[in-house]
């Protein structure tokens, strides 16, 4: 039975997250998908140089990002990164970016990345057996 797997970590917001106005420059929301991605694959062990040890490299093909609110330097965000499992070779995520204190839904969106051979970057169109193997050891497949 498929299921998904989360990941969720809070973070400040930074100064260099901010415009003139003070707010989160939009463009700063793929760089905290990034951070869940990042925490995902520390937690459930699925870090990008794990793909990179079996041969792949896992660029971004699909991003998607709707706004719903604001933050300002000074707040925290939760980003909740979810797997979502698939039978093809990719790799999706979905994003919830919500206000540490007041608990609103700030950001949605959603990535998807594809596999490429390290050595001549060779889309693959079937599942690598590392990830199959990680798939089953999260009970995924």
């Amino acid at each position: 039975m498929k299921k998904d797997l989360v990941n969720t970590i809070e973070q400040d917001i930074r100064f260099s997250d901010v415009d003139s106005l003070g707010i989160v420059w939009h463009g700063n929301y793929v760089q905290y998908f990034e951070d869940g991605r990042e925490a995902f694959g520390k937690q459930h062990d699925l870090r990008y140089l794990d793909f990179y040890k079996h041969g792949y490299v896992v660029p971004i093909v699909s991003i998607q990002c709707d706004y719903k609110q604001i933050l300002r330097y000074g707040d925290r965000v939760i980003i909740e990164t979810t797997y979502k499992p698939c039978e093809p070779a990719k790799i999706n995520f979905t994003y919830r970016l919500l206000n540490a204190a007041t608990g609103s839904l700030v950001v949605t969106g959603s990535t998807t990345q594809v596999f490429l051979s390290k050595d001549g970057f060779t889309l693959q169109l079937s599942n690598p057996d590392f990830f199959l193997d990680w798939k089953l050891k999260h009970e995924i497949i």
